[in-house]
């Protein structure tokens, strides 16, 4: 009989261990450069926090995301699929500049939703940048608490921004004290420690280091030795990042899966110019080049990943809430393009995650297969200016800066890539909305 007990309990708890829900944070850092964590080769800050997350779990060196904009990338990011399926092409220009109606179409079911109705805590600290009305509004779109702004960028000293709006906590407009990054992290972690009964889903999407340009005294004295004021100052704000990330890790536990990525690449050429850098990729916010779209992504979970391992196939931001939710439920996601990466990140599948991945901004593309991108960018001074006229081809294994076009040594490779992006253009709506250049829309 003894002997039978403790098999029932042995089995009891084996049951229980494989249905235990993780907590998940997400972590969405802005405008943040490639090459400005210390990780990445970064001579002038060191980002310790940051570059734990890969210390103590896996770095997906050929990490994306599927717009080099802000808010498109953030569309894919929770719901999963090409934003373009859905027409979220572009960011919605600000209510105030002829916004009205756009925003995560409200036909578009979010994964947050599916992590509510499976007994998660969800919240949303940071910036929502999916539209700025009630229909649009975080709570209506599966987070049970929100504190932050509804737009695209945001001051970091004053609560009620002339540009871009106030702060909120659920609908309610309120008063911060403080620098707003750290404000966000102590919000952050006020989230994670309520209610210890329920796992919680966190979206942590920063507005570091998207300008305003805005750092305090302490962290500018950091790096006073810093000639370029603006450089300066976003090193500064870069720190600042970096111990609020470390804020929030020091409360996560072991059982906890977490996800940093940034939204885009470091505007270093075009607009908004913040001081980033993007070195050795080429291009910039705005840019299909892999400058950017390839951003840093790690992903860390104690408890069950391995610690400082790379991971070398293509991935994508809209993979990040269907591998959450695969560690939550044993309930099937449906209608997304994104991918469950646990079997490939744990090893036990060795196959990429995907074949082929794409792109469409405007009159950009890019697709990439394997160690292969064929693109076509924009060459100008804004992201929609002067695209290029052909599509050129790089092995971004080995020409990771997109610096030998071999699109006349491989015409066939270049025929059949382009027959694949033409392929999926065919399933994607045409943009709901107008293209927009820091909230306000470009006019034909």
């Amino acid at each position: 009989m003894f002997r039978l007990l403790c098999v029932v309990l042995a089995f009891l708890l084996m049951a229980s261990f494989a249905h235990a829900k993780p907590n998940v944070i997400v972590i969405v850092a802005d405008d943040l450069g490639w090459a400005d964590i210390s990780l990445h080769g970064a001579k002038d800050i060191a980002t310790p926090n940051i570059d734990s997350l890969a210390k103590n779990g896996i770095r997906c060196t050929n990490g994306y995301v599927s717009c080099p904009y802000c808010s498109p990338t953030r569309a894919a990011l929770l719901t999963g699929r090409y934003q373009q399926k859905f027409g979220h092409e572009f960011n919605p220009a600000l209510l105030k500049n002829d916004g009205k109606g756009q925003g995560l179409p409200i036909d578009q079911v979010t994964i947050i939703e599916q992590f509510k109705k499976i007994g998660y805590r969800t919240g949303l600290v940071g910036k929502w940048h999916q539209g700025e009305e009630e229909q649009f509004h975080p709570l209506n779109r599966g987070f049970e608490s929100f504190f932050g702004f509804l737009t695209g960028a945001h001051s970091y000293r004053t609560t009620d921004d002339a540009n871009y709006g106030p702060i909120y906590r659920n609908r309610e407009k309120i008063e911060f004290e403080g620098y707003f990054t750290d404000v966000l992290a102590t919000e952050a972690v006020s989230f994670m420690e309520r209610d210890r009964e329920k796992p919680y889903l966190l979206y942590l999407a920063f507005n570091a280091v998207h300008t305003p340009m805005h750092a305090p005294p302490r962290l500018l004295e950091k790096f006073a030795n810093e000639k370029d004021k603006q450089r300066q100052t976003y090193l500064a704000m870069l720190a600042g990042l970096d111990e609020a990330v470390g804020k929030v890790l020091a409360k996560a536990g072991d059982d906890t899966l977490i996800f940093f990525i940034s939204d885009n690449g470091g505007p270093t050429t075009k607009f908004a110019v913040n001081g980033s850098r993007n070195t050795p990729l080429r291009g910039s916010k705005g840019d299909t080049w892999e400058g950017g779209i390839h951003v840093p992504f790690f992903v860390q979970w104690k408890k069950r990943l391995p610690a400082g391992k790379s991971f070398t196939h293509p991935v994508m931001q809209f993979d990040i809430l269907p591998t959450a939710f695969a560690a939550a439920s044993d309930q099937p996601l449906t209608n997304v393009d994104g991918v469950n990466l646990l079997p490939y990140l744990e090893g036990k599948k060795s196959e990429a995650p995907h074949e082929f991945l794409f792109w469409r901004f405007g009159s950009q593309m890019a697709v990439r297969s394997g160690e292969w991108k064929l693109v076509r960018p924009s060459r100008g001074k804004g992201p929609y200016e002067d695209v290029a006229k052909d599509p050129m081809l790089f092995n971004v294994v080995e020409d990771v800066a997109e610096e030998n076009d071999v699109a006349g040594k491989y015409p066939d490779r270049v025929k059949a890539m382009q027959a694949k992006w033409a392929q999926w253009n065919a399933t994607l709506m045409e943009p709901r909305w107008p293209a927009t250049l820091l909230g306000k829309v470009i006019k034909p």
